[in-house]
């Protein structure tokens, strides 16, 4: 059974918050008489996490680390045994070390660190204890145990370290095993000479010191890519139940989280209340602070693109910030970036919005070479860049770089894009093809993401159409119902997305506005797990005439035109409602005959109605414009997809 670093942090701030408020008297009076200062200071949750956090390169991603230069990953894993002396009463040989000294037992194994000679450990204790003895030993325990160790000390104070190990396992986290046995018995295990800390050094700093090393074992795994590693995993179930628990306990500082109950793996969530967006709107800067935990400032603050509304500002702490550029580095490789790979990086920038900012700090870390021309790119700039510079792959949203590369390829005939990256907007079949047939770009893949919570979710090679590879491991969505209930897997509903590894701020069943539907996909890239079908967005629900249109279902009917981006507004005038379609192309096209398609597709767009057809209570106008004519918010450059003016009337 593997165990989890974020389950011993849990029981450290378990431990933490009892002996600061009184609840282990005795515990915290056995540790004084032991050496142990200030024991609450030994039981420092947060300093822990930033110490984990740096020595396993993200504990969110355990076991795992993706490599940046590569696709492939590392494995970090225990060492097996360890085994803690506790050298309190012993004698100090000359020049031995001041802190706790883990000696391996005779027995197989044996090798360096291993099979150590019983005789070098003492039967019992001697006068002159070591100073440091016990804060060495407790230090080593919570280490080795964060990194998956079986721990056994050996001491003369059995009643201490079982009452240390019990304190830990009260917080009902999965922790590896752990005993206490007497000085000198005979364990096979790992040897490990933990020293006694420096004065003023942090949990933090000691997780970077040597002897943590011996803790724990590394192994590169060629050609094996953070996705297929997590796919392969038969511990899956455990490994999102410790993500959960985390997120649940970190949730709770933030006052709306302070009553959430705790969850019982994936299949537990389903108790939890949905985040709406009118509440996380309410509790999120600059309305409320319901959802800020109150911790010391750092990281990154976005805002929403407001396309709709006003902006709300979404806080990623440094940690949080780190774990996305972590994760989205693999997702960026899966879509096809490559090392060496030239990268026109046109995503929207400025105000706050993410999209630029979150892009730029993770190409910064890859072997790529990056030009930021953000949504001010010009045709003259695509020219140059791939004359001069040889830029392959151009990242940006379709609203932006379609026209600017249907300009770029008229200015230049023999213009070629290897790549193109795009998110932010779905796209058409008839641009895909086009991408395809006029650039010669034989990757056009996609990325869900929202200033939220970053990536939802992204396109291989072989996934067409909407179809997107789910990350779980850091943003864990699902299908449910109006009501919030889970949907089997294959039915469309609405997308519910928890921010596995975004703790300041975090959303907890958020209903993100879309819709889709997940399961379970064997791809040619490798990757086996659950696909998200990207439905849209949910509110792209038209109702007109007492019945229901999907934005979805015109754009594709549309695309046989050569319709680049829809827009349906939804109006009154009088006592007649008006639903107008707006179409970007880049070819001309005629109001009338589109208007006349619509209506052979969509009979209720038409005069068809279910009362009396001598009122004249609706009405469709269709609106054709060259591509880039539609307004596009000045934030987030998107195209509004539906707009209901109805509402407006009604409040």
């Amino acid at each position: 059974m593997r165990h989890y670093p974020t389950d011993l942090l849990l029981a450290v701030e378990h431990v933490e918050r009892s002996l600061t408020g009184g609840a282990l008297p005795e515990l915290a009076d056995a540790l004084r008489r032991a050496g142990v200062a200030e024991p609450p200071s030994r039981f420092d949750g947060e300093q822990l996490l930033l110490g984990l956090d740096r020595l396993l390169d993200g504990v969110g991603q355990y076991p795992w680390q993706p490599l940046t230069d590569s696709d492939d990953v590392m494995e970090t894993g225990p060492v097996g045994t360890v085994v803690l002396d506790d050298r309190e009463g012993e004698g100090e040989a000359p020049g031995a070390g001041t802190g706790a000294h883990a000696a391996a037992a005779a027995g197989s194994g044996a090798g360096p660190g291993r099979g150590a000679d019983p005789a070098a450990a003492p039967d019992g204790p001697a006068p002159g204890a070591a100073a440091g003895a016990a804060e060495a030993v407790l230090r080593g325990l919570l280490l080795a145990w964060a990194l998956g160790n079986e721990v056994v000390v050996r001491s003369a104070r059995p009643a201490l370290w079982t009452a240390v190990m019990d304190a830990l396992r009260a917080a009902g986290t999965p922790l590896p095993a752990g005993r206490v046995a007497a000085p000198g018995t005979p364990v096979a295990g790992v040897a490990v000479d933990v020293p006694a800390l420096p004065e003023g050094a942090s949990l933090a700093l000691d997780c970077q010191a040597p002897w943590v090393h011996r803790l724990l074992t590394r192994r590169h795994l060629p050609g094996v890519t953070l996705a297929r590693a997590r796919a392969s995993d038969a511990g899956r179930d455990a490994r999102m139940a410790a993500r959960l628990r985390l997120l649940t306990a970190r949730a709770r500082r933030h006052p709306y989280y302070a009553d959430l109950p705790e969850v019982d793996g994936v299949r537990g969530l389903a108790a939890l209340p949905v985040l709406e967006k009118a509440d996380l709107e309410a509790h999120s800067p600059p309305a409320g602070r319901g959802l800020c935990s109150g911790g010391p400032a750092t990281g990154e603050v976005l805002r929403s693109g407001a396309t709709s509304g006003d902006p709300r500002y979404i806080v990623y702490s440094r940690a949080d910030w780190d774990n996305m550029v972590r994760e989205a580095v693999p997702v960026l490789y899966g879509m096809g970036l490559e090392p060496g790979d030239r990268v026109i990086n046109t995503l929207f920038g400025g105000g706050m919005y993410g999209g630029l900012t979150t892009t730029f700090s993770e190409l910064s870390r890859m072997p790529v070479e990056a030009y930021s021309t953000g949504q001010f790119a010009t045709v003259d700039d695509v020219l140059m860049l791939t004359g001069r510079f040889g830029a392959n792959v151009v990242l940006g949203m379709p609203a932006l770089i379609l026209p600017l590369l249907r300009d770029a390829k008229e200015r230049c005939p023999g213009l070629r894009i290897e790549k193109v990256l795009y998110g932010g907007t779905p796209m058409t079949r008839t641009d895909r093809d086009w991408l395809r047939d006029a650039l010669g770009a034989r990757v056009v893949s996609s990325i869900l993401a929202a200033n939220d919570g970053a990536q939802l979710g992204y396109q291989c090679a072989h996934l067409g159409g909407t179809l997107h590879h789910l990350n779980d491991d850091y943003n864990l969505l699902e299908i449910v119902d109006e009501d919030g209930a889970p949907l089997p897997d294959g039915a469309v509903g609405e997308v519910l997305v928890t921010t596995v590894q975004k703790f300041e701020g975090p959303l907890v069943r958020y209903r993100i506005g879309d819709t889709g539907r997940i399961f379970d996909h064997a791809c040619p890239c490798g990757v086996a797990g659950r696909v998200l079908e990207y439905l849209g967005r949910s509110d792209g629900l038209i109702r007109f005439k007492g019945e229901t249109v999907l934005y979805g279902d015109v754009l594709a009917v549309l695309e046989g035109r050569r319709v680049s981006q829809l827009q349906i507004e939804v109006s009154s005038e009088g006592s007649k409602e008006i639903l107008t379609v707006r179409t970007e192309s880049p070819v001309p096209l005629d109001a009338a005959e589109v208007r006349e398609l619509l209506v052979a597709e969509f009979p209720v767009l038409g005069a068809l109605q279910d009362f009396d057809a001598a009122l004249d209570v609706y009405e469709l106008r269709v609106e054709c414009h060259s591509e880039g004519r539609l307004a596009r918010n000045a934030v987030s450059g998107k195209v509004k997809t539906v707009i209901d003016r109805r509402l407006e009337v009604a409040c």
